[in-house]
């Protein structure tokens, strides 16, 4: 059964200044589904993250060509509200990166940004939220304390229940466990599977393993361009292209 779209990617382009770092990308990325963007350092998948909820436009002298529709609208053109794009497309990022606040505020720090301050509803989304990221049984009785004092898989996490306390439709996630031990990145790539039953999420990985383990689809990025795109058992166990096959099996990168 094929998914519907959540992402449609169109000749897209993006330059820093001159140089262009993503080539002629078309891509559809479906709903509910993991996708993993793999390849070398410096290869573009970042960029290409980053460019779903348009986190490209904080840097100068980016330009970007082409289209990505979400829900049929192109999330470039003019009309757009950023925020809102935003408050649907959430991000975590590589490294943990909690608000110098409690546990609870850093939960509730987008729905009172978007101008909730209903203290019962707020009271259900910090929980639903840390409910959703795996987190709610080890903090629910310290909601007061500061985030900062938590151990590093458990800050991450309280990233991934602030950025679903917006109630986002797509989760793009940068090397989300690449700061983490190990007991720690199973318990990440254990919730993105439970995640992916609710949301859309693209994730940058490193870690073939990783990739291989939790993703649907992987998509190959080499010097700006998309290699391949293919399902992850496709992709790993038969690649269509040469330079696939030498990434995974260790050849370069």
């Amino acid at each position: 059964m094929v998914n519907p779209i959540a992402i449609s990617v169109k000749k897209l382009d993006l330059y820093y200044g001159e140089k262009q770092a993503l080539k002629n990308i078309d891509m559809n990325i479906e709903e509910r589904t993991v996708t993993a963007l793999i390849g070398p350092s410096g290869c573009g998948k970042s960029t290409f993250l980053r460019t779903i909820n348009r986190m490209n436009d904080l840097i100068p002298n980016v330009r970007i060509e082409g289209e990505i529709l979400i829900n049929e609208t192109d999330i470039y053109s003019d009309d757009v509200d950023v925020e809102m794009l935003r408050k649907r497309v959430g991000m975590v990022f590589q490294s943990p990166n909690p608000f110098p606040k409690s546990i609870y505020d850093n939960v509730a720090y987008g729905p009172r940004i978007h101008g909730l301050s209903n203290k019962k509803k707020l009271d259900e989304i910090v929980e639903r939220s840390l409910r959703g990221a795996a987190l709610w049984d080890e903090v629910k009785d310290r909601l007061k304390d500061r985030a900062t004092g938590l151990s590093g898989g458990q800050q991450q996490r309280l990233c991934i229940a602030r950025a679903l306390a917006v109630e986002p439709d797509i989760l793009l996630m940068d090397e989300p466990t690449s700061a983490l031990d190990p007991i720690s990145t199973l318990k990440i790539e254990e919730l993105v599977q439970e995640l992916k039953k609710n949301y859309t999420i693209v994730i940058v990985t490193h870690n073939m393993q990783q990739a291989a383990r939790i993703s649907d689809k992987t998509a190959f990025f080499l010097n700006g361009d998309l290699i391949e795109y293919n399902d992850t058992d496709k992709l790993f166990s038969n690649p269509d292209h040469q330079q696939t096959e030498d990434y995974i099996t260790g050849r370069f990168g």
